[in-house]
């Protein structure tokens, strides 16, 4: 009896955590990037990176406003050569003369042990790619290599990261170990495969380094293409880290996801999969369009989650034969006057059948209640009735009477 009991026990609490409505994140630690922090103790951060070549002074610079302006709130910007990190310094300089500080971060990529060095002076955060680090042109004939290999490759991973780490380490700067699927090294591609395994030992190689030269200012990416091995990537990742005691904090991407709505789709797939297991700390939307129009993309998938809370919330029914008024057109008023506000969740429903109920959890509600009438409700309270061609400014007066109005920016 005592055993059915403790196994009914450990069901429900299997299930009420299986379907939780509330998001409880991995546990990791806190990583500053300037003045934003990485981390379960922290909001899930925005990040973006600028289209211009670095040596592009006033446009790298005027791209980086562009970004921070409309709430990217950590930028990166490629850094291919000796020259472009000596540019950065020109960057960092420009932004603070003709704006503000922006957390910046640098991505460094082939034997780029000096260019890191040297950007690291400049930037809050330095990006590498472990499968190009020590990098060597593929040879499409090789399919194997010998222990004595591995290990020399080894030693000189190890040579020329520790510099690196050591220079992060003495500013109290951050790392991004930046795995990318397609850029696997040759060596963890014949040990491993094309697998998300050989993605998470490419990082832990690097992470154990890190280790034994006591830094731990690390974010951790898991990046590819595919939402399904992205996926598999990154929840072996976080597993693997909390195995070995490493609560390093992970930046998420569906990398080259594409254009238009179908990279949008695949970035949501991927990044809100992983958000609402708890898993991520800092997001990239990578599209093939201005970087501007990621950071939309990034905060609607980050309130439809539920872990930040930016703009309106509409919750509108997709309508039905007992729709009392062109919901489609009331919809897109009702947006029109109140897409300004911040954390609100205002819901339009056709009818009185579901509308009620289904926006039980909106802070108003605007709902058919009969031919021409409109029933406005607090929460769960209806409020007054008013003539349809009032509704949207009597809504629109209620949230004033509650204080929740700001007036439109110019």
């Amino acid at each position: 009896m005592t055993t059915q009991k403790n196994s009914n026990l450990l069901s429900n609490e299997l299930l009420e955590r299986r379907y939780s409505t509330h998001i409880e994140r991995r546990k990791t630690r806190s990583v500053m990037v300037g003045d934003i922090g990485i981390g379960s103790e922290y909001p899930v951060s925005v990040q973006s990176m600028i289209n211009e070549d670095t040596l592009d002074i006033e446009g790298s610079t005027a791209a980086i406003r562009r970004l921070h302006e409309v709430g990217c709130e950590i930028v990166r910007l490629t850094v291919p050569s000796l020259s472009h990190a000596i540019a950065v310094g020109e960057i960092k300089a420009m932004l603070k003369k003709t704006y503000k500080p922006v957390p910046l971060v640098a991505d460094v990529h082939h034997n780029g042990m000096k260019i890191a060095l040297e950007v690291s002076k400049h930037v809050d955060k330095v990006r590498i790619n472990p499968g190009l680090f020590v990098f060597s042109t593929p040879d499409p004939n090789r399919n194997e290599f010998s222990p004595e290999e591995i290990e020399t490759i080894k030693r000189k991973i190890v040579l020329n990261f520790e510099p690196i780490v050591n220079s992060l380490k003495k500013q109290n700067k951050a790392l991004r170990i930046g795995v990318n699927h397609g850029s696997l090294a040759e060596r963890m591609l014949f040990q491993y495969g094309d697998t998300p395994l050989g993605m998470v030992e490419s990082a832990m190689e690097f992470i154990r380094i890190c280790d034994s030269l006591d830094f731990h200012n690390i974010v951790v990416s898991m990046k590819a293409s595919r939402p399904p091995v992205m996926l598999a990537a990154y929840r072996l990742m976080a597993d693997t880290m909390d195995k070995e005691g490493f609560n390093y904090p992970l930046h998420l991407g569906v990398t080259e996801a594409g254009d238009g709505d179908y990279g949008r789709i695949k970035s949501t797939v991927g990044i809100g999969t992983l958000l609402s297991e708890g898993i991520g700390d800092t997001i990239r939307v990578s599209l093939t369009e201005a970087p501007e129009k990621e950071i939309p993309v990034a905060y609607s998938i980050l309130q439809t989650v539920g872990l930040r809370k930016t703009m309106v919330e509409y919750i509108s029914c997709p309508s039905c034969g007992r729709t009392l008024f062109n919901l489609e057109e009331v919809v897109s008023k009702v947006r029109d006057a109140t897409s300004h506000l911040t954390g609100l969740d205002i819901a339009v429903m056709g009818c009185i059948v579901n509308g009620p109920g289904e926006m039980a959890d909106a802070d108003y509600g605007y709902v058919g209640k009969g031919k021409g009438i409109i029933a406005l409700y607090r929460g769960r309270d209806e409020i007054k009735k008013v003539p349809e061609d009032q509704g949207v400014k009597a809504l629109v007066d209620l949230i004033k009477d509650d204080g929740k109005w700001v007036d439109p920016e110019s």
